[in-house]
């Protein structure tokens, strides 16, 4: 917490040496009127120190938005491009506490996060001695063995298709390509990943 004004008036005021020739009444106040100049600027300061170890974790931070979204890498060139003050701060930190993976429950949650909320994700399976059961359902062949689907559920509304589409606006454009290139990018590189909408 910072010092006030006051504060450090007083403080100065203890500080000074002993004796007659820093007494008030001996000195007429030409030194206190010096502390008292000086007293509001190392209140100033004070207040900028304290902000600045709000600016330190990115839940308190207010000014330096800009430096914490260059050192997380920020912004994503897959979410939309002019956020608000609060999409970048919760983009910074999202980036800041994410620990990262690359299970299926992992890519799930980040689907979540990005407004998925009935999202699932289903892997399939290469056949395998002692895995293997006659008649299963989507069992998969050696070609499908690094290949999952993720089922985001409802999409989202928006995008522009014909019959709805106004003259000037970019046509084909998907609300969805957001989660999609999220995922993508994540997603291990010998991986292929489908997304299903219902």
């Amino acid at each position: 917490m910072a010092m006030t004004e006051a504060d450090y008036l007083e403080q100065m005021r203890q500080l000074l040496p002993p004796g007659p020739a820093w007494d008030r009444e001996f000195y007429g106040g030409e030194v206190d009127q010096v502390l008292q100049g000086l007293a509001p600027e190392f209140a100033r300061i004070d207040v900028r120190a304290d902000a600045l170890l709000a600016e330190l974790f990115p839940p308190t931070m207010r000014e330096l938005v800009s430096d914490w979204e260059a050192v997380m890498g920020l912004p994503d060139e897959c979410l939309s491009d002019d956020p608000s003050f609060d999409q970048r701060k919760a983009a910074v930190l999202r980036r800041h506490l994410a620990q990262g993976g690359q299970s299926l429950t992992y890519f799930v949650g980040l689907a979540r996060e990005l407004g998925y909320p009935d999202a699932t994700a289903v892997e399939w399976r290469a056949p395998r001695f002692g895995r293997s059961r006659f008649g299963k359902a989507r069992f998969g062949t050696w070609a499908a063995q690094f290949i999952w689907t993720i089922k985001l559920g409802r999409r989202h509304a928006g995008g522009r298709r014909f019959g709805i589409a106004v003259w000037g606006e970019r046509f084909g454009s998907n609300p969805n390509e957001a989660v999609e290139c999220v995922i993508k990018r994540w997603a291990p590189p010998f991986t292929v990943v489908l997304f299903e909408y219902e």
